[in-house]
């Protein structure tokens, strides 16, 4: 993820206020606002909670639940003891499967004696990973970037060791959970909230729309201050993500008005989605030029590192990406506007 950062495009309506660590803060009637904290540079996701009345049970719903820690099962203890006023949490929506969103989804369903509510997509790629059928690094990763001009040794030898980054994070699935797909429409606490599908950053990411109150919770897909990651990954090694989320930026762009408030799941809820959509489309044409120009001559993904990405990067970052610059390679490639080459085993792109 990169720093797009929108200057006064778009309204922060709660300014620079967040909820603390087992806290929450009300944003719309029946809809409060959680954060638990992350270990990693992006430090913390943000998490709703929905009033909602399920089979004649007044509750909650949860939406997204953090990363499987010690830490974020306190938090969330201390949010059971003081924010649900004495209510259960009925069932567990989570939009997408990255560890951050599903972590502690099979804690929490436990703990409720809830079901999972999840595209089946990301629902079958989270429980392969959890199950160490699919490493998320380890040396397939590796190879992948290896593959794409990577040469540092300490940081593929990082790479090699990360063998346990999405069993440590999502130990374990739920065994059963509720399909999402594009165009559900969930009835919660008096409103509708239509699914709205959306690609390139995860399988199957379904955001909750609510056009009535003009209320999105966007997940990963629309963020007010960074660039969502885009990637391609060693298990998709033909994917063409960008043009995934570049589609589905236009289809959100139909959908939501500049006066709807958007709950991201990293940063500050904001009103000014249209803007917010036009800056991330023209970011990602700014890229798309850039690499265009640098592959005058032929480039690896490696290559365009400090072409794409200004500031010195850790390893962790690294990983992420080269991710995305082979995702920009890939829509210039899949485009026919570059040409793929392979010598020695590492690919190249030239105009």
């Amino acid at each position: 993820m990169s720093d797009t950062s929108p200057a006064d495009a778009i309204h922060y309506p709660f300014g620079s206020a967040v909820p603390a660590l087992g806290a929450s803060i009300e944003l719309a009637p029946g809809l409060r606002w959680l954060r638990m904290g992350l270990p990693f540079a992006l430090n913390h996701i943000n998490l709703w909670l929905l009033e909602d009345t399920l089979d004649g049970v007044r509750g909650w719903t949860v939406v997204d639940c953090g990363i499987d820690s010690a830490p974020t099962r306190a938090a969330w203890e201390q949010v059971f003891a003081t924010q649900l006023g004495g209510l259960p949490v009925l069932r567990v929506v989570v939009t997408h499967m990255h560890p951050d969103h599903v972590g502690l989804a099979h804690w929490l369903t436990a703990r409720w004696n809830c079901l999972l509510w999840m595209s089946a997509t990301d629902y079958a790629v989270s429980c392969m990973a959890a199950r160490g059928c699919m490493t998320i690094g380890g040396e397939p990763m590796a190879a992948h970037f290896a593959a794409h001009g990577l040469t540092d040794a300490d940081i593929l030898a990082a790479v090699r060791k990360r063998t346990d980054y999405y069993t440590g994070l999502v130990p374990a699935m739920p065994p059963r959970f509720v399909r999402l797909q594009d165009g559900d429409v969930l009835r919660i606490g008096g409103r509708d909230w239509r699914c709205v599908a959306g690609f390139g950053h995860a399988p199957e990411h379904i955001s909750l729309h609510c056009e009535t109150d003009a209320l999105f919770i966007a997940g990963d897909m629309l963020l007010p201050r960074i660039s969502t990651n885009i990637s391609v990954n060693d298990n998709e090694p033909l994917a063409n993500p960008l043009q995934q989320f570049l589609g589905s930026l236009g289809r959100f762009a139909g959908l939501l008005p500049d006066t709807t408030l958007v709950f991201p799941s990293h940063g500050l809820p904001f009103r000014g989605a249209q803007a917010r959509i036009a800056q991330l489309q023209q970011h990602h044409r700014e890229r798309l030029t850039e690499v265009m120009q640098a592959c005058a001559t032929p480039q690896t993904a490696a290559d365009l590192l400090p072409v794409l990405f200004k500031r010195p990067l850790d390893a962790h970052q690294i990983t992420f990406a080269m991710g995305e610059s082979i995702a920009h390679l890939h829509k210039l490639w899949f485009d026919g506007q570059l040409r793929r080459l392979q010598q020695d085993g590492v690919y190249r792109f030239v105009r």
